[in-house]
């Protein structure tokens, strides 16, 4: 059960991703151009994606693997609709995520530097 709310959680982001340039939320090429930045924050250890990051390169491996070349070439469609199914997670999954991480910077810069004197 746990497996298909996330399933369906990446699904949802896909869509809401999809759609929210138009209603006012980050663009597409805005979340896609946050990406790299995102990636060098976490690498960094500023930004708390750690474990998303990891699952998202884990799913990027997953499709791009040519060890899943032999069941899409033995069972076609079954074998290609595993990778659909991960490619609408994964992209959704990105969306959501460099949308998390666009808020974040937002928050993170209003900060200011400094300490307090008390």
């Amino acid at each position: 059960m746990p497996r298909t709310l996330h399933r369906t959680a990446a699904f949802t982001a896909l869509a809401k991703a999809l759609m929210s340039g138009a209603r006012g939320g980050p663009s597409i090429g805005k979340r896609l151009a946050a990406l790299p930045r995102m990636l060098m924050a976490t690498a960094k250890g500023q930004y708390d994606g750690g474990m998303r990051v990891a699952m998202m390169a884990a799913a990027t491996a997953y499709v791009v693997s040519p060890v899943d070349l032999l069941p899409e070439m033995a069972l076609f469609v079954f074998g290609l609709a595993d990778d659909a199914v991960m490619i609408t997670w994964l992209a959704g999954a990105v969306l959501a995520e460099t949308a998390r991480f666009i808020e974040w910077e937002k928050q993170r810069d209003a900060v200011l530097p400094g300490s307090v004197v008390g």
